[in-house]
């Protein structure tokens, strides 16, 4: 069955930030790779299609192109930036390059009212977007006409109204478009006439109904790693088996201050879910001891914690499916074929995936999820504020945050460093504002005077960034009495640090990295 709204990828580094926004709406919908698209269409016609952008040109030969299908169907469909320019090379329009390119905050001015921008704007009205292309519609579709213009884009919005096609030549998607996530709500529902179905309560009573039809009288072991996603895929599975989810916790020795017990009282105490707690920080230390490089230090953790979770399933007997906290953007990004920004491996996330050789059954019941939306089950699932609202925290944990060798330590500097900074940053108020917030040890000791004694210590550099999507990114902008409070409690109550800096760097649209 086809989900109502199918998004064609073209390739955008944001395009799952589409598919958030469509839920946002309260609509579900699939991404779909473009060479794939054919096949998603042959399964079932969607009420709503949607075009991404993408890196490409659709002035240059043998880019991409939407099926044809696509323009056949008569549902409705909403072409953006590259998307809209296919929209208009397919429908008989023209598209070249070579012109004044567009990046950036621009004003469009609204030419005639639309549906795409009831309660937005009306004629006349002017209305702030995102603009990110560098080629330019020169002619638009017959039976199109023109709903909005920019100062570099004439066709910034187009609309055939009849057949229900739109094209946008910004991004609605981005929270830098202040009213684009209306736009996309105006089109799936006043546009599509897709009625709101879409929320968690929903899909926990759906979900757990799928797993216990897939489990049937089987066992479960789920790897539990502290964080948010696995965390509530093990709370959900075990409201549908009961005790027949047994779940493993590798403790690498590279968790945050407190987060190792954090997890073993939550789930034993609290839920009484069946955990194995394996003890490895000696073997992840030991294997960690004298390497410097990170990509390195990635490797070796991925394959201590699969030898350890491997060593830790065998025990469980009869188990026959193996659960995994996989969101929709790894799905996304594991069938995706368009070569363009989104398919770029964030090593820096992850330590390598469980092999084939375990040769298990796969339980994901998070696979259709975004990271805000498994935030917003877990909350339905009841899991106390303070975990599922806890800042992500990648796979490698603290090895990521201490470039250079990792040792014992640096690793306890680091813990209490990072406690201090979360526990002012608490106190303050402002932990539930920052996206993500963390202490790193950097590689170099600076020579400073403490009392009347000379000290050769570490120097800390504190790091908090704002986001509403993962996809963007700014640094917090601190009070100078707040990094001067908590400068000096570092200093004061950590022995190997005697400096402590702050990092203001941003991660603009554009970027695909964060770490």
């Amino acid at each position: 069955m086809a989900a109502p709204v199918l998004v064609i990828d073209f390739g955008s580094q944001v395009t799952q930030l589409i598919a958030r926004r469509v839920r946002e709406a309260g609509v579900y919908c699939e991404i779909v790779p473009y060479d794939k698209a054919d096949a998603a269409l042959a399964a079932g016609t969607p009420r709503a299609i949607i075009l991404s952008g993408g890196p490409a040109s659709v002035a240059e030969t043998h880019t991409p192109r939407a099926p044809q299908k696509v323009f056949e169907l008569g549902v409705p469909v909403l072409g953006i930036c590259y998307g809209e320019m296919t929209m208009c090379e397919q429908l008989g329009g023209k598209v070249e390059t070579g012109h004044h390119r567009e990046f950036g905050r621009a004003d469009i001015l609204i030419a005639q009212d639309s549906l795409l921008l009831d309660g937005i704007g009306k004629a006349g009205d002017t209305e702030s977007v995102w603009m990110n292309h560098g080629d330019k519609i020169t002619a638009i579709p017959p039976d199109f006409e023109v709903i909005a213009t920019s100062q570099n884009s004439p066709y910034a919005v187009i609309a055939n109204v009849k057949r229900g096609l739109y094209g946008i030549q910004f991004h609605p998607e981005v929270v830098h478009t202040p009213h684009g996530a209306q736009m996309i709500a105006n089109f799936v529902r006043k546009i599509a006439g897709i009625v709101p179905s879409w929320n968690m309560h929903a899909f926990r009573n759906a979900e757990v109904e799928k797993i216990k039809l897939q489990v049937g009288k089987g066992r479960v072991i789920c790897g539990l790693s502290g964080g948010v996603d696995s965390s509530v895929a093990a709370v959900l599975i075990h409201e549908a088996v009961g005790d027949a989810l047994t779940c493993i916790f590798v403790d690498t020795g590279l968790m945050r201050a407190g987060e190792a017990d954090e997890v073993v009282s939550l789930f034993r105490n609290h839920y009484n879910i069946p955990l194995i707690h394996a003890e490895a920080a000696d073997l992840f230390l030991g294997r960690l001891a004298g390497v410097s490089d990170p990509e390195a230090k990635r490797k070796i953790i991925g394959a201590a914690f699969i030898e350890v979770f491997d060593a830790e399933a065998h025990k469980v007997g009869g188990a026959e499916f193996l659960a995994q906290g996989t969101l929709y953007p790894d799905v996304i990004e594991s069938v995706s074929a368009t070569g363009g920004p989104s398919v770029t491996i964030k090593s820096h996330h992850n330590v390598g995936g469980l092999p084939d050789f375990m040769k298990m059954k796969l339980v994901e019941p998070l696979r259709e999820l975004f990271k805000d939306e498994v935030r917003a089950l877990g909350r339905e699932l009841g899991l106390p504020p303070s975990f599922v609202g806890r800042h992500p925290f990648p796979g490698p944990g603290l090895a990521i945050r201490v470039p250079g060798e990792i040792t014992r330590e640096k690793l306890d500097i680091l813990r209490k460093a990072d406690a201090i900074y979360l526990d002012e940053i608490r106190k303050a108020g402002l932990y539930d504002e920052i996206w993500q917030a963390f202490a790193v040890l950097l590689p170099v000791k600076t020579v400073g005077v403490m009392g009347d004694a000379r000290t050769y210590d570490h120097v800390c550099a504190l790091r908090a960034v704002t986001s509403s999507d993962g996809m963007t990114a700014d640094y917090y902008p601190f009070e100078h009495s707040f990094l001067a409070r908590t400068a000096t409690r570092i200093v004061n109550e950590v022995r190997g640090i005697n400096r402590v800096v702050y990092d203001i760097t941003s991660k603009p649209p554009g970027t695909i990295e964060w770490e």
